[in-house]
């Protein structure tokens, strides 16, 4: 299944997770992080990130396995940010916002200038929110060592919408579709799942379409990391406070972990 090609993503090493921490746990949070991955911390600003006022830490962690934003907000949070999984950074943010229409998403929040740029919030069928953003200077970032995914739970009513409408919008392809997957891999040994694997300039997504009677933590992990050790990976984590919350799997061609780091930040990791 190929749709046609957009020329809207920049490359992966540019696509965020979004993380919001608490202020007291940003430093734990950042610390473990590039302890497990490497990498490094930008440095630490505090701005308005929102169209409307409120006030936030903000600091970017790059890594060789996958960016992040990290948000540290001292005043609440405006609506409806902190729902958004992920910012996309995108070559013409307009025109973006009309493909992604065009696709079949809502703009939940129209374009707004922050200190560096221009964002925007799209949501899309199944409720799917992700930020696009759009830099004055454009970044320059390393390419990474391993792709992260996003990992998307979605029900099998809105699925094949959402999966339509991201491939129409982003230009990519479906590189699996596994109608009978082992459930295992979602906390449900001995059921079976579809998990759809797509990729597009913006990276890797991964689908999981289930039923929603999810065991903790399944569903709470916003992003996949690969990693060449999953072992040693883990072992750099815990010596700064990573928590494994699962037993590693082997399933579906990979060992896998579900862990939370310091601030309550939820992650699969996978080798």
């Amino acid at each position: 299944m190929q749709a046609r090609a957009a020329p809207i993503a920049v490359g992966p090493q540019y696509d965020t997770t979004h993380v919001y921490v608490a202020a007291q746990d940003f430093d734990a949070f950042v610390e473990a992080f590039t302890a497990t991955f490497g990498g490094k911390p930008s440095p630490r600003i505090t701005a308005t990130v929102t169209p409307t006022p409120s006030s936030a830490e903000l600091q970017y962690v790059w890594t060789p396995a996958g960016t992040l934003s990290t948000f540290a907000f001292t005043t609440p949070i405006p609506y409806p940010f902190g729902q958004e999984r992920t910012g996309y950074l995108v070559t013409d943010l307009d025109a973006a916002l009309a493909a992604a229409r065009r696709a079949g998403a809502d703009v939940i929040v129209e374009p707004f200038k922050d200190p560096v740029g221009r964002d925007a919030v799209v949501e899309w069928p199944g409720g799917v929110k992700m930020q696009f953003y759009w830099h004055f200077k454009a970044p320059s970032y390393a390419a990474l060592q391993h792709v992260p995914e996003n990992r998307v739970y979605l029900s099998a009513d809105r699925v094949d919408a959402f999966v339509h409408s991201f491939l129409k919008f982003s230009g990519g392809s479906v590189v699996r579709d596994e109608r009978e997957a082992d459930a295992a891999e979602i906390g449900r040994p001995g059921d079976r799942y579809r998990r759809i694997d797509l990729t597009s300039g913006f990276g890797a997504m991964r689908v999981i379409v289930s039923d929603g009677h999810l065991p903790y933590p399944y569903g709470h992990e916003l992003t996949g990391y690969a990693v060449d050790d999953l072992a040693a990976t883990l072992t750099k984590g815990k010596s700064k406070g990573l928590r494994e919350l699962t037993p590693v799997l082997a399933s579906g061609g990979r060992h896998s972990t579900i862990v939370e780091f310091p601030g309550g930040y939820i992650a699969e990791l996978h080798s």
